[in-house]
């Protein structure tokens, strides 16, 4: 039984990947070639070996970050995206290579500038004519795969609606099947209603269908066994889409213990790998923002401590990651340094924030060294917003899957704040749409969505009006 579900449980690699990463290291090792004879230059041994270097770097960071994914559920800009970074990462690799085997003065610069700059050009085209060359045969009929569903539900729909959104992934929904009344289901999706389900797996059984997706409830367990032994069968591709992985998957993956297949329901989706990319992506903006930003900071600093008493640097218990408690650091913006058991949140007007620190909170400069935090690793730039371990201990008590969001380190911003969901929680229904959103954050992670929280928090997080 092969289970999927997009942005859930994990991507599927597309059965050509291979051929892609052949393209991939083809494309890098001639391009390295070319470059050398465009110079005039011998094409060493030492070329060679770079070229291997850079290929098997830039396969392995593909690899890590799912870049050879099917190209059926890929989008361009999330495409153009990672392999961007994959380049920029395999980069890193030969500069790291050319410094440690100290033989940097066998290679000519421009040869190599010439390289880097046409690997990119060329990694990005490729796609994107073969993205343009996909959806053509498609629109013509070719390379479609046929789709029925079993069960007119409400994932059935969703499913549905997807498909017929997104034709150029090359998917054609050509029936549903459903074993209640015909009277009893949505009316939109009569034209597509080929019978009882017993007539699906027979018309399976006759090629009539590539994929079958089977989205009956969860609690249905008895007969979609029954439907999975009929369709066992046939050569079709089945998927089971059940309630579990809609609602309660945190990052669903298939793992195994001994010969028991399992499936994880809560975890974090940053380990392995992954974790050292969104480390590395971590240090990578800490520095260069503090960079920015240590004159700003000095400023700050002088600013309240000439207006009032107190320390420069508030430092506040909150909950990291796993729920271990971290002191995280904010410029003072109040009269208090509430650390305790009960803290009362900021409201609107209120007395207990300084002239300063109302500008530091209206323009989220008082965050600014939580960027310390994050090279120390108690929090990354973008995740789920600490809150203080009494709001924690409050609130994890009446909001379902509160904790989870400690599933990952907390950050400086996140898909809540950009999406408005900030500033205080006077109402127990907005504490709700912030978790929501810190779920949905650590269910559907990519460096692709952090990169667009960045681009987010630029525009959006700056004199926000939730924020006092």
């Amino acid at each position: 039984m092969e289970i999927q579900l997009e942005g859930i449980v994990k991507n599927n690699m597309n059965k050509f990947a291979a051929a892609y990463r052949l393209v991939d290291i083809c494309l890098i090792q001639g391009l390295l070639y070319l470059s050398v004879l465009v110079y005039s230059q011998n094409y060493t041994l030492y070329y060679f070996t770079l070229s291997l270097v850079g290929s098997v770097g830039f396969t392995l960071i593909a690899e890590s970050l799912a870049l050879y994914r099917s190209w059926r559920t890929g989008f361009l800009k999330q495409t153009v995206f990672y392999t961007i970074i994959c380049w920029l990462f395999s980069g890193l690799i030969v500069l790291t290579y050319l410094f440690l085997s100290e033989t940097s003065h066998d290679y000519s610069r421009v040869s190599l500038g010439l390289w880097m700059l046409s690997s990119i050009i060329m990694l990005l085209a490729w796609r994107y004519c073969f993205q343009l060359f996909l959806r053509s045969i498609r629109r013509k009929g070719y390379n479609i795969r046929n789709i029925a569903i079993f069960g007119l539900s409400e994932k059935g729909i969703r499913l549905a609606k997807e498909v017929m959104d997104n034709p150029d992934v090359g998917y054609r929904l050509v029936a549903f099947y459903d074993d209640r009344e015909k009277s009893r289901l949505n009316e939109e999706y009569h034209d597509y209603l080929k019978g009882t389900i017993e007539k699906g797996i027979e018309d399976t059984k006759h090629h009539d269908y590539d994929v079958v997706y089977i989205t009956l409830p969860i609690e249905a367990t008895a007969r979609i066994h029954e439907i999975l032994f009929g369709l066992g069968d046939s050569t079709a591709t089945v998927h089971v889409v059940p309630d579990l992985f809609m609602y309660c998957l945190m990052h669903g993956e298939m793992s195994h213990v001994g010969n028991v297949q399992t499936i994880s329901v809560y975890d974090n989706p940053m380990k392995g790998g992954l974790a050292l990319v969104k480390r590395i992506e971590d240090i990578i903006l800490a520095c260069g923002i503090l960079t920015i930003i240590v004159l700003p900071m000095l400023v700050i600093s002088l600013s309240i401590k000439m207006t009032s008493k107190g320390p420069i640097i508030f430092k506040q218990d909150r909950y990291g990651l796993n729920g271990r408690k971290i002191r995280m650091w904010k410029f003072r913006s109040m009269t208090v340094t509430e650390n305790d058991a009960v803290i009362t949140q900021a409201k609107k007007g209120d007395a207990r924030v300084t002239k300063v620190g109302a500008f530091l909170r209206r323009t989220s400069l008082d965050e600014l060294p939580q960027f310390i935090n994050v090279l120390k690793g108690d929090m990354s730039v973008i995740g789920p917003r600490p809150h203080a371990v009494a709001h924690n201990e409050e609130y994890r008590k009446v909001v379902d899957f509160y904790m989870l969001r400690h599933k990952v380190k907390p950050g400086i911003t996140g898909w809540a704040q950009v999406n408005g969901a900030r500033g205080e929680t006077d109402t127990l229904e907005k504490m709700k749409k912030r978790i929501e959103f810190d779920l949905e954050y650590i269910r559907n992670w990519s460096l692709w969505l952090d990169f667009k929280i960045v681009i987010f928090t630029i525009f959006r997080s700056f004199n926000d009006k939730n924020a006092y």
